[in-house]
């Protein structure tokens, strides 16, 4: 834990905030913060900034806030993801909300699972607190927006230009595909969403709907990827190639 994430219901009337829980225990215990110390704190969906400890007893942490620092700067990247295996899923949401993923949908596909709608593991209150450890992570406080759509083709056909917008590039890593995600071009101030697959990909019907939507397939190369190593890796490569494109070019003298 990078970041400790204080809740509106966390402040107290003179501004001050009080924790009790899992992060009181981990300041006690693990930080071993005593009175006068600094603690790096942020407001979720706000600033960050300082906590000064006032007290760490048993089970409460009292702290004096100051916020005057904004978080990281977005991603700029959505996910399509057809809903991974529940022990997946666990690892991959707290993965993009560190990663500044701004908002996930939750699929249904043909090769997932009808059981992984029942688990436990797309409970609200669980989701966010995946979501929360992955700020935590970051040093992050802004919370990417998450749905969950029990249906591929109603929600592609009927909500997706809606949901993403017309001038979002939209990007299929697909292991039919051969262009690399270079040769695609990943525009710098481009907002971009990745349509990932289940692990056993998606099947044609469902890339060719997604390819009639403007989904541009593309290569990750000669190794298939489980969801939660596909996640980061296509995650980084934006990010890189993104960097590239910033980047001053550079000049060689002769």
């Amino acid at each position: 834990m990078n970041l400790l994430l204080l809740l509106d219901e966390d402040f107290l009337p003179d501004g001050t905030a009080r924790l009790t829980g899992r992060r009181a225990q981990h300041a006690r215990e693990v930080l071993r913060a005593e009175p006068g110390e600094s603690l790096r704190v942020g407001h979720l969906g706000g600033l960050t900034g300082t906590g000064e400890v006032l007290e760490n007893s048993a089970g409460v942490l009292h702290l004096r806030v100051t916020l005057t620092e904004p978080p990281p700067p977005r991603a700029g990247i959505d996910l399509l993801l057809a809903i991974p295996r529940p022990k997946a899923l666990k690892k991959v949401l707290p993965a993009v909300a560190s990663l500044g993923v701004d908002r996930i949908v939750l699929l249904n596909a043909a090769r997932v699972e009808k059981s992984y709608f029942d688990s436990k593991v797309l409970d609200p209150a669980f989701v966010r607190e995946l979501l929360i450890q992955g700020l935590e992570q970051a040093r992050d406080t802004r919370l990417p927006e998450v749905l969950v759509r029990e249906r591929f083709r109603p929600f592609v056909e009927d909500e997706l230009d809606a949901f993403f917008g017309p001038q979002t590039l939209r990007l299929l890593p697909h292991p039919p595909a051969r262009q690399s995600l270079r040769a695609l071009g990943v525009g710098l101030a481009q907002r971009v969403v990745l349509a990932i697959g289940p692990d056993g990909g998606w099947v044609p019907f469902e890339a060719d709907l997604l390819e009639a939507h403007g989904f541009h397939p593309f290569s990750l190369g000669p190794r298939i990827l489980r969801v939660e190593t596909a996640v980061p890796v296509l995650l980084g490569q934006v990010a890189l190639l993104r960097e590239d494109i910033a980047a001053p070019p550079t000049t060689t003298l002769t």
